[in-house]
This record gives structure tokens, sequence and C-alpha cells, in this order.
């Protein structure tokens, strides 16, 4: 496995090294000693998640606030997405700024996310099946939506019209938004 370290600090890129034969191929997705060597001792995952969405729909921009923050290790399990990391740390030299990476089933490729980012992607194929490991537990009551389209951090998410959910058509707007992190 290879690491990529990406301009913003925290976020990272993990490339599992895959074994090909005539049968197809062969990757392992985590093994908690290799990530604690790459991500820290002080990342735990606790919980993981799978969602299966159509091709044009856009989830986020979403994230937890403290102290139920999350940090997610995510990766496409079938299909192809652009998936995006937006810095809410007030004290970063970098913040509001945002990191966009093509995920998909076919690289294998993996993205890491720490606690003080709102994440969120958008679908590019249909039935793309996409996994999140997560540090800490869902709590709805701590779970807040910035807007997806917001001009301010403007977010090429690679789609015309993109199907969005209720909520996540409500986010609150980035430029009056009050960062936890």
């Amino acid at each position: 496995m290879t690491l990529e370290k990406l301009p913003i600090d925290g976020l990272i890129v993990l490339h599992p090294r895959r074994f090909s034969d005539s049968r197809g191929y062969f990757f392992e997705t985590y093994n908690a000693e290799k990530y604690r060597e790459f991500l820290g001792d002080d990342v735990c995952f606790v919980q993981d998640n799978i969602s299966v969405s159509k091709k044009n729909v856009l989830r986020g921009l979403h994230f937890q606030s403290p102290p139920a923050a999350q940090g997610k290790l995510v990766s496409v399990l079938q299909g192809k997405v652009i998936d995006v990391a937006v810095d809410l740390r007030k004290n970063s030299k970098t913040y509001g700024q945002h990191v966009a990476v093509e995920l998909s089933a076919e690289s294998g490729i993996q993205f890491f996310i720490p606690p003080g980012f709102a994440h969120g992607f958008a679908t590019l194929e249909e039935n793309t099946i996409f996994s999140y490991k997560c540090t800490q537990l869902y709590s709805p009551q701590n779970e807040v939506t910035v807007m997806w389209n917001d001009p301010k951090l403007a977010i090429d998410w690679g789609l015309d019209n993109p199907i969005v959910s209720e909520k996540d058509g409500l986010g609150v707007d980035f430029t009056t938004f009050a960062s936890p992190f």
C-alpha cells in the first residue's frame, strides 16, 4: 500500500496493492496494524456504512460536530464518484478550501478524511456502491449539512443536474456558517 498526502493537511489517499491474475484481483481493504501506521494510533474505526446510489446522485456536504466528530475512510465498491472534503478547521490556513478525488471500484483508491472536514460525493455511474468506515457512531443530533452548491466553496461536482435529498438541499450557507472545529 502506498500513501499520498494531499494539499490540505490531514487528507490522505491510500492506494492498496492489488494482486491480479486471470481470475481477477485481490487486495486488502483494511488491516488495523497497517492503517495505524499510516493514520496514527488515535484513529479507530467503530462503524461501517454502505450507500447505493443512482448515477448523478449528490450526497453531502455532511459532518458531525464535537463531541461526535467523525473521521471517515471511504472507498467505492462498485461504480465511480467525485469525493469532496472541505476544511472546516477555523485555525487552518486552508479553512474553506476543498479537495476532490475520483474514487472508483476499478482503482480501489481509499480516501481518509479526519474530523474537522465536511464530506460529500457525486456518483458518476449507475448503482454506485460507496463504503464508509467511521471513527464515531452516527449521531443525528450532531449531524450538520453545509450547502453542496455554496458559491463561496465553488465545488465542481462534475454533474449538471444532481439528484439531491431534501435534507441536503436545506444545508447551511457557508458564508454564515460557524464552524465548531
